[in-house]
């Protein structure tokens, strides 16, 4: 997620299959090569006409439990892994095949779809690649919770959640992202919950595909997980994958410092809608074009 001056795609396709966390269906999913100025797009393989929606937060129609896309009567389900995944090795352009409505949820984190995209290259494409360069801060709270960004010369995040819970409390992360700490720091980040409501949303025929293999579960006496967390701080830490997922809908990276306190994705949600209206508080620019700006004060 470095400050590339050219935009990128994969160098080839990739393929995935899995469970879907809440339909409990199996889905095969292929990451295939696109063109410059392509964006990210899904295709429904099993719809008649195959239709596409693009991976943007004006089709985003639900986050109530995970972030989906739609249009057209075509809606695609639990697209932040894979969204943080593109976003956080700095992958501009995909179209993303898939032969059910709800993406594989892999092991709970972006680990997987990070490691075989890596594996397989990404290739730098003869088009500019274009920022959200922040010049004056933008913010939205309610209560507790705020998402803001501000101006910066690197890309940064900084998270803080908090939770009445022992094994959970306060935590605070900041990154600096770039495509290597993303993959070593933040990509294998799984998300979690407490095992009571996984048992309460099971029982209403909800999160079907949900189990101790794709989360981290959490009740009174702790992580309920048998080789325990990943990280100390493994859930503010899935909290800035999810940020990375939802911020990527905007289209472009932004080139700022995001600060989240207590966030969701819904939350992050009006947060991109309040960005787009305010927009004399950043510009779209290239690296040589910021450059050649600052080569002229």
């Amino acid at each position: 997620m470095g400050l590339y001056k050219k935009q990128r795609t994969l160098a080839t396709s990739v393929s995935f299959s899995g469970q879907g966390v809440h339909s409990g269906k199996t889905v095969n999913m292929t990451v295939h090569p696109a063109p410059p100025n392509f964006g990210i797009r899904f295709r429904r393989m099993d719809l008649p006409a195959k239709p596409t929606v693009a991976g943007h937060f004006n089709r985003v129609v639900d986050t109530s439990l995970a972030t989906v896309i739609g249009e057209s009567g075509c809606i695609v389900s639990t697209i932040e892994h894979l969204m943080a995944t593109l976003a956080g090795l700095s992958v501009d352009n995909a179209l993303v095949e898939l032969d059910d409505y709800e993406l594989p949820i892999m092991d709970g984190s972006a680990a997987v779809f990070t490691r075989r995209i890596r594996e397989k290259g990404i290739a730098e494409q003869d088009a500019p690649r274009f920022y959200f360069v922040i010049e004056k801060p933008i913010r939205i709270e309610d209560q507790d919770k705020s998402v803001c960004v501000f101006p910066d010369s690197r890309r940064m995040i900084t998270c803080t959640i908090e939770f009445d819970h022992s094994a959970i409390g306060r935590q605070t992360y900041e990154i600096e992202l770039s495509d290597e700490r993303f993959e070593t720091e933040i990509s294998g980040a799984r998300t979690f919950g407490f095992l009571h409501e996984l048992e309460m949303m099971q029982f209403y025929g909800l999160a079907r595909g949900g189990s101790l293999e794709n989360s981290v579960a959490v009740d009174e006496n702790g992580v309920v997980n048998a080789g325990g967390l990943r990280w100390p701080d493994e859930f503010v830490r899935h909290k800035i994958l999810d940020c990375i997922g939802d911020f990527s809908l905007l289209g472009l990276p932004i080139l700022g410092h995001i600060t989240l306190h207590k966030s969701g994705h819904n939350f992050n949600h009006a947060f991109l809608k309040t960005f787009f209206k305010q927009k004399k508080n950043w510009k779209t620019a290239t690296i040589d074009m910021m450059e050649t700006a600052g080569a002229a004060r």
